[in-house]
């Protein structure tokens, strides 16, 4: 209702003829509260909540310097703030989580942007997609070798394309056209990663969960009551034959949906890619009614006893809050607009 309208309507109100003698105090206490609540109406809800995740496998504070801890959170805490500025100001869902994405994509700390893993060949291939829960529209991007961000890759397939899954030449192209920082291949080079290419190669080590994990990912609710959900990766070290795992797959690694909820996933993706884990938590809450935690604990638990491994992020309209995995850490975090925040990287941390 507009003000001019909202103050006729009091104006109206307080004519009209009561049996009981109304004090002018009485009166102006009316006027004021009639405006204050026909001028909220239509407002939207001041409700939001972002959260995070950085990658799920192996590690322990024994093997971990308290340097390298710091590190972790310190692009974690970065990450989130970010994405909790913008929502606070009102930013979109897809926004918040596309430019707290493009941090943890610019850190080479994680698998995914500049520190992504590498292939067999010895080059590096990313894939990310992003999902609004408003429309269910979405878009993604897979085995792309020259585009700084491939967050915002995904984001502009969904925006301005009639597509929702680019890949290789075909999606640097896109990019290209669409005005996004094209790099040479070697920006996402990182002497650790490089590293552990080679000794897996050399058969000095054997494939551990690390080889399978580090994807980055972000689900957000927005003060509209919108959800979005992004994830980014670099894969699997090692891979070959232009494999794409669950991270781009739209139901896979990435799900949003209103009705429902947002998720993202991390993990060893061929798991994830046949049970449809995002998907699947969201049908769970849609078809059995269960809350996003419950549904989130039993894709967990569907995935263990495949034996596959990893975690996911989800979050509900309500704000509510998921970090399920099962494995002995995972890089993650939240913010809601009530003030409750959580970074943590360890199991019962």
């Amino acid at each position: 209702m507009q003000w001019s309208n909202a103050k006729n309507f009091s104006h109206h109100i307080v004519s009209i003829r009561f049996n009981v003698k109304i004090t002018m105090k009485a009166k102006v206490l009316l006027i004021l509260f009639i405006i204050l609540f026909t001028a909220g109406i239509g407002v939207s809800q001041q409700k939001y909540a972002i959260v995070i995740h950085g990658g799920a496998g192996v590690m322990s504070r024994q093997s971990m310097s308290a340097e390298r801890m710091e590190e972790y959170r310190a692009k974690l805490e970065e990450a989130l703030m970010k994405g909790e500025t913008l929502l606070k100001n009102g930013a979109s869902a897809t926004d918040a989580v596309v430019e707290t994405i493009r941090i943890l994509e610019d850190s080479p700390l994680f698998n995914a942007g500049k520190g992504a893993v590498f292939t067999s060949s010895g080059t590096n291939e990313l894939d990310a997609s992003i999902m609004n829960g408003s429309d269910l529209n979405a878009g993604a991007v897979a085995r792309v070798t020259n585009i700084k961000n491939p967050i915002m890759a995904a984001r502009l397939v969904m925006d301005n394309s009639e597509h929702v899954f680019l890949s290789s030449e075909g999606a640097s192209e896109f990019a290209r056209k669409e005005g996004l920082e094209i790099v040479k291949n070697k920006y996402f080079f990182t002497p650790a990663r490089y590293e552990s290419l080679k000794q897996l190669q050399k058969k000095e080590r054997n494939r551990n969960q690390a080889d399978n994990t580090g994807t980055v990912g972000c689900v957000a609710l927005d003060i509209h009551g919108n959800l979005c959900a992004g994830t980014s990766t670099g894969g699997m070290t090692n891979k070959k034959y232009g494999r794409i795992g669950d991270s781009p797959v739209i139901g896979a690694g990435n799900y949003a949906d209103n009705r429902t909820c947002a998720v993202s996933c991390t993990g060893h993706g061929e798991y994830f890619i046949r049970l449809a884990v995002a998907k699947d938590i969201s049908a769970m809450m849609e078809y059995k009614n269960m809350n996003v935690g419950d549904a989130s604990r039993e894709a967990i638990k569907k995935l263990s006893t495949m034996g596959g491994t990893g975690g996911v992020i989800a979050l509900d309209t309500q704000g509510n809050v998921v970090m399920e995995f099962n494995t002995s850490g995972m890089y993650r975090g939240y913010i809601k607009s009530s003030g409750e925040k959580e970074i943590a990287i360890f199991a019962n941390e």
